[in-house]
């Protein structure tokens, strides 16, 4: 199995930093952000190649030059990002993955020790088109009171919440049919993975939700949301292993 990485995108929310160096390079302990996703990636045996997907023309070249000299057991390429969307991305890479029943698709600034291997059992169980690694429980970043007629009773500092709807996250599996899906908008100018590919999925049920359970994830957003979350994201990072 292959594992693509996305690792466009404008970054805006990362502004001004992003400015100078894509998101994707974000340091974390002195190591950008895709090093820990990809060193995470390269731990699965069933992983045989990553594929990164970027503006190699722009700010994105400062990944490449990053493993110029990095020692990697998995077998890494780099691919021009096609400017037509995450689904267009896929439809651009289409040669890549070719033999492949199915991939890992990891969006750079998802930040999680999700167990790829109970995810993947999960894809097969459920006969799905499509697998998203989903959370249905979070800790908030701001203070939450209990109030009773209009006195706070309580206060709960940065609580774990249950949440009403399962929250996506940017990790998938996906099933070559998925590239089948796309090629038939392939007239579209920007294809967008979610709305115009698996929102036409939900509908036919072919998509599973493995929910993450108690492990901890981050969008990993900007460096600002990395340092408000510091103990967070030094406690994901050893459950990767690093």
């Amino acid at each position: 199995m292959k594992a693509v990485i996305l690792a466009g995108g404008k970054g805006t929310r990362g502004k001004p930093y992003t400015e100078y160096f894509p998101k994707a390079m974000t340091p974390i302990d002195g190591k950008p952000l895709i090093d820990y996703v990809i060193k995470y990636l390269n731990s699965f045996d069933f992983i045989k190649e990553i594929i990164i997907i970027s503006d190699f023309s722009e700010l994105g070249g400062q990944i490449r030059n990053y493993y110029h000299n990095q020692p990697i057991n998995k077998k890494i390429s780099f691919v021009q990002d096609s400017q037509s969307g995450t689904g267009g991305d896929l439809l651009h890479i289409e040669k890549k993955l070719e033999g492949e029943s199915e991939f890992v698709l990891w969006f750079v600034d998802n930040l999680c020790a999700i167990d790829l291997k109970k995810m993947y059992k999960f894809f097969c169980e459920k006969n799905s088109i499509a697998c998203i690694a989903t959370r249905m429980k979070r800790r908030e970043e701001t203070g939450f009171a209990i109030v009773e007629n209009g006195i706070i009773k309580k206060f709960k500092e940065k609580p774990i919440i249950k949440l009403p709807l399962a929250e996506c996250l940017g990790i998938y599996i996906l099933g070559k049919d998925v590239i089948k899906k796309i090629k038939k908008k392939e007239n579209k100018k920007v294809i967008n993975l979610s709305f115009d590919i698996l929102q036409e999925l939900s509908i036919e049920e072919k998509i599973s939700a493995y929910d993450i359970g108690d492990s901890q994830w981050i969008d990993a957003e900007s460096p600002m949301t990395l340092e408000r979350n510091q103990k967070e994201v030094k406690k994901i990072i050893k459950q990767m292993g690093f």
